[in-house]
């Protein structure tokens, strides 16, 4: 019972909150802190118990919040500090806890600390971060930083180069600097003071860099080497790790998701063992990043893939850690597109597609994290020019893109599939102007499919995705089968019937089978099980003797007697 109080996070279903485009309670265009407070109620309904913010420090929004220039303060944009307290209070009073994004990797160039170092490179705060001399005329290596470029920017009217893995408006923070790691640890305790419930912890596997910080031979028409291999899980991150878990949010038995690029499915219990891992929990990239090639990522370098690439990926990943680790599952999230545009064939985009996609991931072992608007079906966007897109990496991918001699068309096709603003566009709360996001000018374009897509009048339609999404978290939450979704085992069902993805969770003798289609065409397989109907998206179960049919994505959720 005590380990189960330590692991509450186990029986969670976390929604995540894009704050800017969530709801907008005072039509200046932009979602804020009282925005979520107002929408509450439609989350307690929903059935989610935690909630997962997108950051909301002070910020010059270079990169929507993730450059963050004061851990301790609300940005104005979203409210108060008060507003948050508020929020935590009233989220508490109906079983939502409340967890925060929180970077450390890098902060804003115009943190009190950078600042500081500006004016003094080789001082005290200079330290905190990454600040060398250029070497032969350039910078100090040749790594190039996630968003394209060199990694390193100069200060200006000095020898100085500094390192951002991110945006030049992202400077990283030196973790190999005690004195840095105890503002750090500091910080994250004050937040945990004020009933913060834990944190999602971004690109925390970047923390350590490789020692001398050497150059790498050249893996691109630049010149430069993919900052990846001297910054991400670098020989040293555990350690680093290890202490920011034993100062923080570990004797608080808080729950930390990490953003871990990097770990392999062989080293991920290290990370996440339910005994002693690093973090509660990491997420599972795996079946995201089968469509990309190589480290960097580039979204014109595609690879084709296909459903059972994907099968055989969510399947690796739990061989990999057993019933010893724990993950984060997901469809969507801030930094990927929408998942019906991104899983499913043309044919699979609607109702029965959607609903099957949630069927795949809601039931697996680890905890499940929803992104706003999916349980709806929100879908990306198709904006002619560049020039209608805020994120920072969909202008740096459309250059990368055009400089490989790519049109603009071809170039804009990678953004129609890869931009993160196909998950950021405003909610779309009903059949209103802007979709009921804001009464002002919203700060990003609404998709245009808001009068069709919307949550007033899915939550008005008993056979809606809205629905379906709410009877999913009701079983895995509370209901009789509870215990079985969460601690039971988790074991691949029909791995050879191609675009089946089946799965069984077992628990103290009884049996949960998930089954879902991934094809417009029937699929028949044979068993000789009893299946006692919890959930399908059609309503009902096709079983004829030992033959089970399952129709255009299907999902059948069923308890085997």
């Amino acid at each position: 019972m005590e380990k189960l109080k330590k692991q509450w996070w186990k029986k969670a279903v976390v929604y995540e909150i894009y704050p800017k485009s969530f709801y907008d309670s005072d039509g200046d265009g932009l979602g804020d802190l009282r925005g979520i407070i107002r929408k509450l109620d439609y989350l307690e309904e929903l059935g989610v118990n935690v909630l997962w913010l997108c950051p909301v420090y002070k910020s010059p929004m270079a990169d929507n919040g993730y450059d963050v220039a004061d851990y301790y303060q609300v940005d104005p944009s979203y409210g108060t500090n008060e507003d948050l307290e508020e929020l935590i209070g009233e989220a508490g009073k109906r079983g939502i806890r409340i967890v925060m994004d929180m970077v450390v990797n890098h902060c804003s160039d115009e943190h009190e600390w950078f600042q500081r170092a500006l004016k003094d490179p080789e001082g005290r705060y200079g330290k905190y971060f990454y600040i060398r001399k250029g070497a032969d005329g350039g910078p100090p290596n040749n790594w190039r930083s996630v968003f394209g470029g060199s990694a390193w920017e100069p200060v200006p009217g000095t020898p100085y180069y500094y390192l951002h893995t991110f945006t030049k408006k992202q400077a990283d923070l030196n973790w190999e600097n005690r004195e840095l790691r105890e503002e750090i640890y500091k910080m994250m305790n004050w937040w945990m003071d004020r009933g913060v419930a834990g944190f999602r912890l971004d690109a925390i596997t970047y923390l350590k860099k490789k020692d001398g910080l050497p150059s790498f031979a050249p893996d691109g028409e630049d010149g430069l080497v993919t900052c990846s291999y001297g910054s991400l899980n670098c020989e040293g991150i555990r350690e680093i790790l290890r202490e920011l878990r034993d100062r923080t949010y570990g004797p608080r038995c808080a729950l930390a998701v990490g953003e871990a690029p990097g770990v392999a499915p062989e080293d991920a219990l290290e990370y996440i063992s339910l005994e002693d891992g690093l973090f509660s929990m990491i997420f599972e990239f795996a079946e995201w990043e089968i469509a990309l090639k190589g480290p960097d990522n580039f979204w014109y370098d595609e690879r084709d893939w296909t459903q059972e690439d994907v099968k055989r990926e969510i399947f690796n990943s739990h061989r990999a850690v057993g019933e010893k680790g724990w993950y984060g599952v997901f469809l969507e999230n801030h930094d990927q597109s929408r998942s019906i545009d991104h899983y499913l064939p043309e044919e699979g985009r609607n109702y029965y597609g959607a609903s099957m996609l949630a069927a795949v991931y809601m039931f697996r072992r680890g905890t499940p994290f929803l992104y706003q608007g999916e349980e709806i079906g929100m879908r990306g966007v198709r904006w002619p020019s560049i020039g209608d897109y805020d994120d920072c990496s969909s202008h740096n991918q459309y250059e990368l893109a055009r400089r490989k001699g790519l049109s603009h068309e071809e170039a804009m096709e990678c953004i129609y599939k890869y931009s993160r603003d196909n998950a950021r566009t405003p909610f779309q709360w009903e059949d209103a102007p802007n979709g009921g996001f804001t009464s002002g000018r919203p700060w990003l374009r609404v998709n245009e499919n808001y009068t069709e897509i919307n949550a007033r009048g899915q939550r008005q339609d008993p056979d809606s995705l809205y629905h379906w999404y709410q009877k999913l978290i009701r079983l895995r939450l509370c209901s009789e089968y509870s215990d079985i979704l969460t601690d039971g085992s988790f074991v691949p069902l029909y791995e050879d019937v191609r675009n089946l993805l089946a799965y069984e969770r077992s628990y103290q003798g009884r049996r949960v089978q998930v089954f879902c289609n991934y094809q417009r065409e029937e699929c028949r397989i044979r068993t000789a099980e009893d299946l006692r109907l919890m959930a399908d998206n059609y309503g009902d179960i096709r079983k004829e003797g030992d033959v089970l049919t399952l129709r255009a994505f299907e999902a059948l959720i069923a308890e085997a007697e």
